[in-house]
C-alpha cells in the first residue's frame, strides 16, 4: 500500500494537459419535422483543459483514475444564415476502457451550455427555417471515443468518433434540437507529465445496501405554438436503489409528472369531456437505471416506460441523463443522503424537458 508521502512526490501541475481536437461531421435529420437544409459538412474545434487524477480521493482509485476536464467547443454547422454557430462550455469526464503501455481506448462524456448565434425568429433577422433551435442559450451534450497513442511523457496523438446535441429542452418552441455526428483528430500536451505517481491504498468495502429514495423537481415548457407562453411541469420520483461494487447504485422506481401545458391545451380546445382535463394531463412511468458515484457527484442514466400516458404523447419509452450533488452522504442514520439534481429528459434524440430538483434517501 502506498502511503500519503507519495502524493508529495508529484510536481505541481502533474497530470494536467491541453487536449485539442479538430472535428468534422454531418447534421443528422432525426425526425420528419426537422426541415432545415442539411449542410454538406460541419466543422469545429474542441479545447479541453484536463486533469489526470492520481488518487488524492478514494473515488479516483475506484474509477481507475479517470481524467476530468472543462471543455470549450466551437461549431460551424455549415449554413451560417440558418444554423449560426455554437460556442459551448461543458465539464466532462474521460474514462479508460482499455489501457496499454502506449495505446489506449477511452470514452468521454460531457454536458454544459451552448450559445448559438442564430435561432428561430419572426423578426429581423428573420429565420423561420430554423425550427430546431429557438433560444440563444441551450444545453450542450458531447460524447467522444478515442484511440490514443503515447509518443512520450508529454505528447499523445488521438483520433476517434464524436456526437454532440444542442437544444433548450422545450423551454422555448420550436425545439427539435441539432444532432451532429462525426470524427475528430487531435493531441494531448502534458506540460509536466502524463504519468503522475498514483496513490494505491486499501479501500474500505462499502456494503451493497438498499435505499429508499424520493425526489421532487420542476421544469418549464412551452406549448406547441412558437414563442408561446411557458408552463410548469411538476415531477415526483420514488425509487429503490442498491449499491454495487462500492461505486455504483442500480435503481428501479416510478416517475410521475403533471404537465400544466397539456391541461391548458385541453381546456382551450375541448378535446376531452369537460372536467377530465387533469386526468389527461399527467404521466406515470416505471423506470430503471444506474448512478455512477464520483465522490459527492453522481452521474445518472435512466430509462422509463410509460404506464399511463397524457393526452399528448411522444412515445412509450423515454430517457433521462443527469447528475446529483450530495449535500450529505453517510451510511448510518435514517436520512442517509440529501442531494440537488438536474436531468435532461429525452425521447431518443428529441428533448422533452430539463428538470431541476432535490431529493433524499433513507
Amino acid at each position: 500500500m502506498a502511503g500519503k508521502g507519495l502524493c508529495q512526490e508529484n510536481k505541481p501541475g502533474a497530470g494536467f494537459c491541453f487536449d485539442v481536437n479538430t472535428f468534422t461531421g454531418k447534421v443528422i435529420k432525426h425526425t420528419e419535422k426537422f426541415r432545415l437544409p442539411i449542410p454538406e459538412i460541419s466543422t469545429g474545434i474542441d479545447l479541453n483543459l484536463q486533469w489526470k487524477t492520481w488518487g488524492r480521493k478514494e473515488w479516483h482509485q475506484r474509477r481507475r483514475y479517470p481524467i476530468i476536464g472543462l471543455g470549450f467547443a466551437y461549431t460551424n454547422y455549415g449554413i451560417d444564415s440558418v444554423y449560426g454557430r455554437c460556442f459551448s462550455i461543458y465539464p466532462n469526464i474521460e474514462i479508460p476502457l482499455i489501457a496499454g503501455d502506449r495505446l489506449r481506448w477511452t470514452i468521454r462524456i460531457g454536458d454544459g451550455a451552448g450559445f448559438v448565434t442564430r435561432k428561430y425568429s419572426r423578426q429581423q433577422p428573420v429565420n423561420t427555417l430554423n425550427n430546431a433551435i429557438s433560444s440563444t442559450m441551450n444545453d450542450y451534450a458531447s460524447f467522444m471515443t478515442d484511440l490514443r497513442y503515447s509518443i512520450n511523457d508529454h505528447i499523445q496523438l488521438q483520433t476517434g468518433l464524436n456526437f454532440s446535441h444542442i437544444s433548450n429542452a422545450s423551454y422555448h418552441q420550436p425545439n427539435l434540437g441539432i444532432n451532429l455526428a462525426g470524427a475528430h483528430i487531435g493531441f494531448k500536451y502534458f506540460p509536466v507529465t502524463a504519468n503522475p505517481i498514483r496513490v494505491h491504498r486499501e479501500l474500505p468495502h462499502l456494503s451493497n445496501r438498499w435505499l429508499g429514495q424520493v425526489r421532487a423537481g420542476i421544469a418549464f415548457t412551452q406549448g406547441n405554438a412558437a414563442l408561446g407562453p411557458t408552463y410548469p411541469v411538476y415531477l415526483f420520483t420514488a425509487l429503490a436503489s442498491k449499491r454495487w461494487i462500492s461505486k455504483n447504485k442500480a435503481f428501479i422506481g416510478v416517475d410521475y409528472s403533471y404537465h400544466r401545458q397539456i391541461y391548458s391545451f385541453l381546456r382551450n380546445n375541448e378535446f376531452v369531456p369537460p372536467g377530465t382535463e387533469r386526468a389527461h394531463s399527467y404521466k406515470v412511468a416505471a423506470l430503471a437505471g444506474n448512478e455512477f458515484m464520483l465522490g459527492r457527484l453522481g452521474v445518472i442514466l435512466q430509462v422509463g416506460y410509460y404506464l399511463k400516458q397524457a393526452y399528448q404523447t411522444q412515445g412509450k419509452i423515454y430517457q433521462k441523463l443527469g447528475g446529483a450533488y450530495y449535500l450529505s452522504h453517510r451510511d448510518k442514520g435514517f436520512f442517509k443522503e440529501s442531494y440537488l439534481c438536474a436531468f435532461l429528459k429525452t425521447h431518443l434524440s428529441v428533448a422533452e424537458l430539463a428538470e431541476f430538483g432535490a431529493g433524499f434517501s433513507f
